[in-house]
């Protein structure tokens, strides 16, 4: 009998016995997944519900673990260079919302560990290859298709040290707006499932668009005290040029949001939404705003500074992208077939 490497290693899957020339399917009910590069919790918002559970998690940045702390009452371990495999515990399914470093071109010839060392991204590898998780959700920039190590693309480098390490990976780009979110956001991800669980290949498919928009009048408040751009900023720098820039918004604007960025509190006029509304006349998102443009509850935490708060959400996942990727992703999970005579 063949029994698979999960079950011996992570008891992930209930052994059975006394079956010939049979594949034997076992729903699980609760998997485990890991938040790598948490920021403040995103991915654990869209993957945990009743048939998952988050076993890990390890953010660097000391604002966000605050965060992350003040809204699911476990601190973050650090920074993931100083994380060994071994220290995490088992699990099913590692998310990561990891930043996008450049691949030295040395060693591009010489095997994954050659191509990937000294990013962060070759600590997922070094998680993936030790831990063999039966699948990996990763997510990035659009910029990261065109993004160059050498001559190389640092996608191409990407997939095909994932497929090297044994995974089925799925390469997709999903729009927030498409998932009712107030706001243009493309992010790329990569979805992978590890082949050996598998008898064929998995037919993994990302979610589809919802067909209702919702627009960013939805999501506003009314009479903000706080927020204010001072009239002399708005004079000299706001509205410095007739160019249609910036991006101004109200009550009756059934239009979507501009990227919501990590450098908002620097008020660009050529990037930002603001807010017609308040003692100026114009002012900045609220917290409020910034958590419902990311698909975040009104009652998620932030204790931060103002600075911080745009920080943390620009950088962060939109919550219903991940939930609607974690329901295909648990379609594929609730196909494995744990044990082949």
């Amino acid at each position: 009998m063949f029994i698979n490497h999960l079950s011996e290693q992570n008891n992930l899957f209930e052994i059975a016995s006394g079956y010939s020339n049979k594949l034997i399917k076992k729903k699980i009910k609760n998997y485990k997944f890991i938040d790598l590069f948490a920021g403040i919790g995103g991915f654990r918002l869209g993957f945990e519900n009743n048939f998952s559970k988050c076993v890990f998690s390890s953010e660097w940045d000391k604002h966000s673990v605050q965060t992350y702390y003040d809204n699911f009452g476990e601190k973050p371990f650090g920074d993931i260079n100083d994380i060994e495999p071994d220290d995490i515990p088992n699990f099913h399914v590692l998310t990561a919302g990891f930043p996008c470093q450049p691949f030295s071109s040395f060693g591009l010839r010489k095997g994954f560990e050659h191509k990937t060392q000294g990013t962060l991204f070759y600590n997922i590898v070094k998680i993936l290859q030790s831990k063999e998780p039966v699948c990996f959700v990763l997510e990035n920039v659009p910029g990261l298709l065109t993004h160059k190590s050498g001559r190389l693309k640092t996608i191409d480098i990407m997939t095909d040290t994932l497929q090297e390490l044994g995974y089925e990976v799925n390469l997709g780009v999903l729009d927030a707006s498409d998932f009712k979110v107030p706001q243009i956001r493309k992010r790329v991800f990569l979805v992978g499932f590890l082949k050996k669980y598998f008898n064929k290949p998995t037919n993994f498919k990302f979610p589809k668009p919802k067909k209702e928009k919702v627009f960013v009048n939805s999501i506003l408040e009314k009479n903000v005290k706080g927020y204010e751009i001072s009239k002399h900023l708005q004079k000299t720098y706001i509205y410095k040029k007739n160019d249609g820039r910036p991006l101004v918004v109200n009550g009756r604007s059934k239009i979507l949001s501009k990227t919501l960025v990590s450098t908002y509190h620097k008020i660009q006029r050529l990037t930002s939404t603001f807010v017609q509304d308040g003692k100026t006349g114009l002012r900045l998102l609220t917290v409020n705003e910034c958590k419902r443009l990311m698909g975040f509850p009104d009652s998620f935490i932030v204790t931060v500074s103002r600075t911080q708060m745009y920080r943390q959400f620009g950088n962060a996942v939109v919550v219903p992208v991940v939930k609607e990727l974690s329901k295909e992703v648990l379609k594929v999970l609730n196909s494995i077939y744990s044990i082949k005579k």
